[in-house]
């Protein structure tokens, strides 16, 4: 994956600043959590990288490819299930993205497997329960092959059993040489799945560090507020 270089990247809404002057290099490697309280632009900031949302001011540009899109892939908080199968959905994602109709089948069996709704694969995607529909967003993902998956708060809103699976599913897909970038509010969550943070407030990038030097010795007054509990998260 090469880099994806963000320069002095800001996002206004109505006047009001969302993402202010970000610059920042995301590459292979680490997988990179973004942290911060409640109206930080984590998520702004995800879809800025993803390409849903444009920069008001600044570049997003991938290094070396002329701004060209790489191989990405994006999970939301609440994904979105199509009206038909769980299969038909990873089959209808492949076939958006240009795989060959010959390989779609074959992949989807592939990745429902992988993510144990293989014998669910005929049921319709929308009466899956939440942790099953989240599972079912991540195989939709994964069978992309993507060199970057970013995931927006991916359990957010599951128990704790599925957000187990959900967690062992992040864990296999940055196995199979995938980039993750996530944000989530689950500070636990950000220990087990994070190398590195990057922890936004008030629209800036104010750290960017390891995980366990994050937690242990925060660089900034904002971070350490934020860890102890006196910033309200998100």
């Amino acid at each position: 994956m090469l880099p994806l270089v963000l320069d002095q990247v800001s996002f206004t809404v109505n006047g009001k600043t969302i993402i202010d002057r970000i610059s920042i290099e995301i590459g292979t490697g680490p997988r990179t959590v973004i942290l911060g309280p409640n109206g930080a632009g984590k998520s702004v900031l995800m879809r800025l990288c993803h390409g849903l949302l444009r920069p008001t001011s600044g570049s997003i540009v991938w290094r070396g490819e002329n701004g060209g899109r790489r191989r990405q892939a994006m999970v939301f908080q609440r994904p979105v299930m199509l009206r038909r199968s769980a299969r038909a959905n990873v089959v209808y994602g492949m076939k958006l993205a240009g795989v060959p109709p010959r390989e779609r089948e074959l992949r989807a069996s592939d990745v429902l497997d992988a993510v144990g709704l293989a014998d669910v694969a005929e049921r319709p995607a929308r009466v899956l329960s939440g942790g099953e529909q989240q599972r079912l967003a991540l195989a939709r993902a994964w069978a992309l092959g993507p060199e970057v998956l970013f995931l927006d708060e991916p359990t957010a809103n599951l128990d704790p059993a599925a957000t187990r699976d959900v967690e062992t599913l992040v864990g296999q897909i940055r196995a199979s040489g995938t980039k993750i970038v996530m944000t989530t509010h689950n500070l636990g969550q950000a220990k087990r799945l994070g190398d590195e943070i990057l922890f936004l407030t008030q629209g800036r990038l104010v750290e960017r560090t390891p995980v366990e030097r994050f937690f242990t010795k925060p660089a900034s007054v904002e971070a350490d507020a934020f860890i102890r509990g006196e910033l309200p998260w998100s």
